[in-house]
């Protein structure tokens, strides 16, 4: 089928198409979802099992054991981790890449079954399993809520009204609200007056548990109409406590009449938020997946707007994190460095092939990346910086297919042919070698875009974008390139003979292609040399998975000493904050101490719930101030902050990775595990590289044990569990109940007075009650005092292993891998007892699962590209000239990082695959050129080959010109400099490779056809005036 000349035949489909392009294009952009990163199915749910009284290492053995016993069945799961504290079993349960982001709800409700399975064999007292499978939600329009002067119960009132309109916006998934004042009503009976009336505890505890209990009422049927009889309603908290009857001894007297009633604040919290150093609450909002968070950010803005006009003065509203407006600034700092790079491509196009082709190609190329967006948008594929990256780095691949058509055409139509013979004969010759060529170009990046880990799913957009555009650009160069050119390019200008190469630049080439044919085991030696040289420069480029972000937000990350409580975080957090508000290079900073906050960007993993723990989010007023503010803050915490581990982190892109470098070590005992961590923490601390060492395990910390006296305790009828529940009531009280106050619940207490209780020296002077003998005593009768205890506050496991891990982070301006370099040899030689291993975490262990995902798919990848290079050609040996080529990519590449100083990071390793792509692509046109010198026009192996190379040098050079130079915008873009650089180094020398190692490889492979040809290369060059018209269709 003539689709070129019917292209210009036929120019009314040709023109629909064209606009079908434009404003199929502009419609798919304006409708597309953004974002700012691509979205990260993450296949890890959390089981929350309190325990309540028991110690670590009780949770970790008769909870998370038997948990993860049954959670292990699962023939879906990857691994799985806990964290064991006091009271608490929290389980992490990790999904293998190989199930995707459709499939986890049934996995999440097998889960909820194997739980379930196992309740059975938990111990008593241990409260129902919580499974939270949606906590890797992102909550990036992200707002910090102060109401100085509001009561508590205000507070609460205005952060449910504005979660539930923030809920009612179009678009909105979910909304969060964390660090809201945590009150209870307080029921503190004094000792005396328990003990006068003889009431006990579990009197108290039911009759205010049985307050807040709702038991169905029934209906009545009246004149055939049935009516629901509703229980009555709840009296004020206070009130209904107050006069609550309790019977005790034959008697009743109301609670008021021997306890203290007061609603208030909990002593210690679980979390505290502060933005600017006021007190404050954070509401997150959560985008449907499905829509532009650009949109949907607009339409939270205008109805916050609303709601503030209807809250009281004083409610005020800040952004902690835009993504919708950090969406549209970076879509339109894109769009800009797009149209950049097709400006450059079309200006370089102009100076060496002339304005007329420089028009066709620019059009071309202009229409392939607008009709881009249409199929982004048919396909759901988000604008975001991985998709528009996409675009600029195809950017050489889809103009060469341009190039090719016009370069052709308009050779054709000089030498006097027709506009629809030209194109006719320059897409007879070029179209199927150029789709093969161009399928190859997109299979370069499919081990990624087929990688089923974080990393394939975050680089997804990549290869489905370069799919898309490179498949576009072969469609619109068989179509509409023909038609434009048949407008612009004139015809004739040639005298007869007269040859378009026929200069001293294409003479020159020549010569230098003749020469490396006679020298060609040189060459050769050449060639493989630099490879060697090449891969050798490579292991000297430092590593990286990704590279840190640009966004002028930073964390400070502060734990104190293992045992401390929530006011001590908060106290030492305040110091920092104040020495913030003085500085003039920071625009805003919340603080939050007991545990993160809500997941606002992807790489944000808040930290599970610590009272040791502290956090603040900085706002620097540019990106360019914070390495100067972050090391500041750094010497100024050390020095302010002595007893605490601080560290100063940036924000990366790509999947989150945990600690910079990270060393796991798993065996069954925990002393065993803490002395071979302390072994590692040492060489991490000797590194001059590392900062922030610290083991996950934490310290341990002091408990305070009662010594029971068990024989005076039966003899009195005091059981363990009596202590228990007067140690409980002295100190921190015991839930009671809960009273509903609108859309809350808030918890009842009941506890000693505070004046009673709390010191080790008070608490034997509490009162015990023995049921058994209806009787209270002194708690001194029945224990011996108190023992101080060493013991772990945290235990952690992994795969059902003690594991404990030694953590450090970079120096600034220090690369992870040189860090992991520095201390991995004398970490490994630590000597490990029988049962015990370790192994490497971190970015180290992240790059690795990164890595070999994508080395899995790469036969596949490689292997189709391969198939079609041998089908294209149906010979081994032209196969064989271009597959030698590709090692050879790495020496550009290794070259340009090293001048650079650049990392070969991940998505380098994407350019150097992208760079095989382009060399394989323009090697199979010039061999497919040669290959039709010799079988149309007749001519012997070596004038084939500079025939064939001459008339393709121009294309090859203007390809990666236009290419190098349309990838200069991404050099200022951190995330994809190391890949521009890559692709910009390494094409520049593939380019060689394109032009001088293909003639040399295809004369040297295919020895037969060169020892049957007359030895003319040393005595007579080929004529360029009488090039075959096949060249000059090239």
């Amino acid at each position: 089928m003539d689709i070129a000349r019917n292209a210009i035949a036929r120019p009314l489909y040709t023109w629909i198409l064209i606009a079908f392009c434009i404003f199929g294009g502009i419609g798919g952009y304006l409708s597309v979802g953004k974002l700012e990163d691509p979205g990260i199915t993450l296949k890890s749910a959390l089981v929350i099992t309190p325990w309540p009284g028991a110690t670590a290492a009780e949770v970790a053995t008769e909870v998370s054991e038997v948990l993860e016993s049954e959670i292990q069945t699962l023939e879906e799961i990857d691994y799985i981790t806990s964290r064991n504290t006091p009271g608490l079993s929290v389980i992490e349960v990790h999904i293998r890449d190989t199930f995707d982001g459709t499939e986890l709800p049934q996995v999440w409700d097998k889960l909820r079954a194997r739980v379930a399975d196992a309740t059975a064999d938990l111990p008593a007292g241990t409260l129902p399993s919580q499974i939270n499978d949606s906590f890797g939600d992102i909550y990036g329009i992200y707002y910090a809520v102060t109401a100085p002067g509001f009561s508590d119960a205000d507070l609460h009132a205005f952060a449910s009204y504005m979660r539930r309109e923030m809920l009612s916006v179009q678009g909105v998934a979910g909304a969060e609200l964390l660090g809201l004042p945590e009150e209870a009503v307080f029921v503190e009976p004094a000792q005396a007056a328990l003990a006068n009336v003889g009431v006990p505890p579990g009197a108290i505890l039911g009759a205010i548990g049985s307050l807040s209990d709702v038991e169905p009422t029934g209906a009545v049927t009246q004149g055939g109409a049935q009516m629901r009889i509703e229980a009555p309603e709840q009296e004020a908290a206070d009130f209904a406590l107050g006069g609550l009857t309790i019977g005790a001894g034959g008697a009743t007297f109301n609670l008021i009449d021997v306890a203290r009633i007061s609603r208030g604040r909990m002593d210690e919290p679980d979390h505290i938020i502060r933005h600017n150093g006021t007190e404050a609450f954070t509401l997150g909002i959560a985008a449907l997946p499905s829509e532009n968070i650009v949109t949907v950010g607009e339409r939270v803005e205008e109805r916050m707007k609303q709601v503030l006009s209807e809250l009281p003065l004083g409610v005020d509203v800040h952004p902690i994190y835009a993504q919708h407006t950090i969406v549209e600034e970076a879509s339109t700092s894109f769009l800009t460095s797009l149209m950049l790079s097709v400006a450059v491509v079309i200006g370089v196009l102009a100076l060496f092939m002339g304005w007329r082709a420089a028009v066709v190609v620019g059009v071309t190329l202009a229409l392939t990346v607008i009709a881009t967006f249409f199929f982004m948008m048919l396909f759901d594929i988000k604008v975001e910086r991985i998709s528009l990256g996409a675009l600029i780095i195809a950017m050489g691949m889809l103009v060469d297919n341009a190039i090719v058509m016009a370069e052709g055409m308009q050779i054709e139509m000089r030498r006097g042919r027709s506009a629809e013979d030209a194109a006719q004969e320059t897409a007879r010759k070029t179209q199927v070698p150029l789709l093969g060529a161009t399928v190859i170009g997109a299979m370069a990046f499919a081990g990624i875009g087929l990688s089923p880990d974080a990393s394939g799913e975050f680089l997804f957009s990549l290869f489905a974008v370069i799919t898309i555009s490179l498949l576009l650009s072969w469609v619109l160069a068989v179509t509409v390139t023909p038609l434009l050119g048949s407008y612009f390019f004139k015809r004739g200008g040639l005298a007869d003979g007269e040859d378009p190469y026929d200069t001293a630049f294409f003479r020159g080439y020549a010569a230098l292609v003749r020469g490396a044919l006679r020298m060609r085991w040189l060459v050769i030696v050449g060639l493989i040399g630099g490879t060697v040289a090449g891969f050798g420069a490579m292991s000297q480029v430092t590593q990286q998975f990704f590279p840190p972000a640009n966004t002028p937000l930073f964390y400070f990350n502060y734990y104190a000493q293992q045992g401390s409580n929530i006011d001590q975080t908060s106290d030492d957090l305040a110091v920092i904050e104040d020495w913030l508000a003085d500085r003039s290079d920071v625009a805003a900073y919340t603080a939050t101490m007991g545990q993160g906050l809500s997941r606002f960007v992807l790489t944000y993993t808040p930290a599970k719930p610590d009272p040791a723990y502290g956090q603040l989010v900085i706002r620097a007023s540019s990106f360019e101030a914070i390495p100067a503010l972050r090391d500041d803050l750094a010497v100024f915490a050390r020095d302010a902050l002595p007893w605490a581990e601080t560290r100063v982190q940036q924000i990366i892109y790509g999947p989150p990775v945990g600690a910079d470098v990270e060393v796991r070590l798993s065996g069954p005992d925990p002393d065993v595990l803490r002395d071979l961590a302390d072994a590692a923490l040492q060489v991490f601390r000797q590194s001059d590289l590392l900062q922030a060492q610290r083991i996950d395990w934490r310290e341990r910390d002091l408990a305070t044990r009662p010594i029971y006296a068990q024989d005076r305790a039966q003899s009195l009828g005091v059981t363990r569990a009596d202590v228990a529940a007067a140690l409980a009531l002295a100190t921190d009280g015991i839930p009671a109940g809960s009273l509903r106050e609108a859309e809350r619940e808030i918890p009842i207490i009941v506890r000693t007075p505070r004046n009673e209780g709390l010191a080790n020296a008070r608490l034997l002077d509490q009162l015990v009650y023995a049921e058994t003998a209806d009787v209270y005593m002194p708690l001194d009768q029945v224990i011996d005092g108190f023992d101080v205890i060493v013991r772990d506050a945290a235990i952690l496991r992994r795969d059902r292993q003690p594991t404990i891990s030694v953590q450090a982070f970079t120096q600034p301006g220090v690369l992870a891998d040189a860090a992991f370099r520095d201390v991995r040899a004398a970490v490994e030689a630590i000597d490990l007892p029988p049962g015990y291993r370790f192994a490497w975490g971190g970015e180290f262990e992240s790059a690795s699962k990164a890595q070999a995902s994508l080395g899995r798919q790469m036969p596949l990848a490689f292997g189709t590209m391969l198939l079609i290079t041998v089908l294209l050609f149906g010979k081994l040996r032209q196969t064989a000239v271009i597959w030698t080529l590709v090692p050879m990519a790495v020496n550009g590449a290794a070259i340009g990082l090293l001048l650079t100083g650049l990392p070969f990071s991940f998505t380098a390793l994407l350019g150097l695959l992208s760079l095989s792509g382009m060399l394989i692509k323009n090697a199979i046109v010039l061999v497919e050129e040669i290959d039709a010198q010799k079988a149309e026009a007749g001519l012997s192996q070596s004038d084939a080959i500079v025939t064939a190379s001459v008339s393709r040098l121009r294309p090859v050079v203007l390809a990666a010109g236009t290419t190098i130079l349309g990838m200069a915008p991404l050099l200022f873009d951190v995330f994809f400099a190391s890949m521009a650089v890559t692709i910009m180094a390494g094409l520049g020398f593939a380019s060689v490779l394109t032009l001088i190692g293909v003639p040399v490889l295809y004369h040297t492979y295919l020895r037969r056809e060169r020892r049957a040809e007359r030895p003319s290369i040393a005595r007579k060059s080929p004529d360029l005036r009488n090039m075959s018209p096949k060249l000059a269709a090239e």
